[in-house]
């Protein structure tokens, strides 16, 4: 019993971090919010190291920009070069919080930290006008959509606007109110 104790204090010791290797505010955003999102979606399943490793790679075939990313430098792609899977089901199977894994994961491979969100246009304010053609094809590519024989601008925002009700209906409601 003392020898399990002792196991259990030097596992506790090992993946407790120095001061120095700490997480700090807003690093690693994308490894915390994908894997607490991930492990929210575990809630009430079996946590094993194989189901949560097979769930992990369901989850990561519909995961799209930064997250994708994420899962490629992780191995749940199909077309991932390494595999450290392991390295997110075991911990998760011990319940270990999600920012500490993601520490672990940094020591692995530094751009899995790297990794950041873009930020998201606030649809009901922004004057479309004003935003770079770029910025404007961001936002139908995140609706998945494209704007085939948009040559100017303003057929980018036109297009947009005729789409906004379907995948920004709260934004559109706000721009016909003002």
């Amino acid at each position: 019993m003392l020898g399990l104790s002792g196991l259990s204090v030097a596992l506790a010791l090992a993946l407790v971090p120095g001061s120095s290797e700490a997480l700090k505010e807003g690093e690693c955003e994308v490894c915390v919010s994908f894997l607490s999102r991930f492990y929210e979606s575990l809630k009430g399943k079996e946590l094993n190291n194989a189901a949560i490793e097979n769930e992990l790679i369901k989850t990561c075939k519909d995961a799209k920009g930064k997250e994708n990313r994420l899962c490629y430098y992780i191995g749940a792609t199909s077309d991932a070069a390494t595999k450290i899977t392991n390295e997110v089901s075991k911990p998760l199977s011990s319940h270990i919080p999600v920012d500490k894994i993601c520490e672990k994961l940094k020591k692995k491979d530094v751009q899995i930290c790297e990794l950041k969100y873009e930020k998201q246009v606030d649809l009901t304010s922004v004057d479309l006008k004003k935003l770079k053609v770029k910025d404007l094809k961001k936002i139908l590519e995140e609706w998945g959509e494209a704007c085939k024989g948009c040559v100017e601008k303003s057929d980018f925002i036109r297009k947009i606007n005729e789409l906004m009700p379907k995948y920004a209906p709260n934004a559109a409601k706000a721009r016909t109110d003002l």
